[in-house]
């Protein structure tokens, strides 16, 4: 049976689908809808030789993931940057024309990528609580800085203003107590998520968020398996970036990373050497040799992720130890 490939593009009304094979190609327009969605691919579901591509467009992608995780197809979620890249030069854009841009680069490179698999139901509910959870952090860093600026103009600035957004702060701070409350709740329901949890949060430095964050970024440790691939996802690891003898930089961490991941590891890092255990030593003894403080907190943050990956797999809790080879 031929291979039948099919690119997604997704958006929040609407699915646009590209569907390739040997015989033929065409182009649906769809409404996003689990639905639609199941009217469109019924031909296909008895064919195992059907791949399905699109990017990862967050809560947009929910109708497709619903439908998919229950259905017999090979799935892959593209990496915009990765198809960005992968095309070369572009002129003009739309939705039909990303359909087909995505049909043809799975097409080329479903054989050197790895296949979605979808979340489980408690880890798709922490996901969506900690996306709730993020946006109002984000508010009440906002609020702050603009409430610090209002109280530097003391001579035009409204003091009954100032008190709106202060309230505005602690209702905010509120809600992000009841939202870590709920995914802690959903956490503490699974056996094997909050095992899990408790053998990360042993490691110094990492809290309820970062702990929170892996799970979610590696679904319950079923994906992303390796302490050096998440390395490399989190943006920790320095790069080689020469040519021949003319062309060489010290190596240095890529801008291609997970930023909300790179900053909490950040925040663990900052936060674990200042306390006393083993990586603060470590820390304190590079940087007394004379390293650069930002290259040696890079390191830790490395550690960091490897030691998280150690306690999890080896399924034991991290020991505090002062002695560093």
């Amino acid at each position: 049976m031929e291979k039948v490939f099919i690119g997604v593009d997704v958006s929040k009304l609407t699915l646009d689908f590209y569907v390739k094979s040997n015989s033929s190609q065409q182009h649906y327009r769809i409404n996003n809808s689990v639905k639609a969605i199941k009217k469109l691919l019924k031909p296909f579901q008895n064919n195992e030789n059907t791949i399905i591509a699109m990017e990862n467009t967050g809560r947009y992608n929910f109708a497709l993931y619903e439908f998919l995780a229950v259905n017999n197809f090979s799935v892959f979620v593209v990496n915009p940057l990765h198809l960005k890249r992968s095309i070369g030069l572009l002129r003009g854009k739309n939705d039909k024309i990303d359909a087909q841009r995505i049909c043809l680069f799975i097409e080329k490179n479903h054989m050197d990528l790895e296949s979605w698999n979808p979340s489980s139901i408690d880890i798709q509910k922490i996901s969506l609580l900690n996306t709730e959870r993020r946006h109002r952090v984000k508010l009440k860093s906002g609020l702050l800085r603009q409430t610090q600026d209002l109280k530097l103009l003391k001579n035009i600035a409204d003091k009954e203003i100032i008190k709106l957004n202060q309230q505005l702060i602690k209702t905010i701070e509120k809600q992000i107590k009841v939202i870590e409350d709920k995914i802690l709740e959903l956490i503490f329901s699974n056996d094997e998520l909050k095992e899990q949890f408790n053998r990360m949060i042993s490691i110094p430095g990492v809290g309820k968020v970062l702990a929170t964050l892996m799970i979610i970024k590696t679904k319950g440790f079923s994906e992303v398996k390796s302490a050096r691939k998440m390395a490399c996802f989190a943006g920790v690891v320095p790069f080689e970036h020469r040519s021949g003898s003319s062309i060489y930089y010290k190596p240095r961490i890529s801008t291609m990373a997970d930023k909300e991941l790179k900053k909490v590891l950040h925040l663990a890092a900052l936060s674990t050497i200042r306390l006393k255990n083993d990586m603060a030593a470590y820390f304190n003894r590079k940087v007394n040799e004379g390293k650069n403080k930002m290259s040696v907190l890079n390191a830790v943050r490395n550690k960091i992720i490897h030691r998280i990956y150690a306690v999890v797999k080896n399924k034991s809790v991290y020991e505090n130890c002062l002695v560093v080879s």
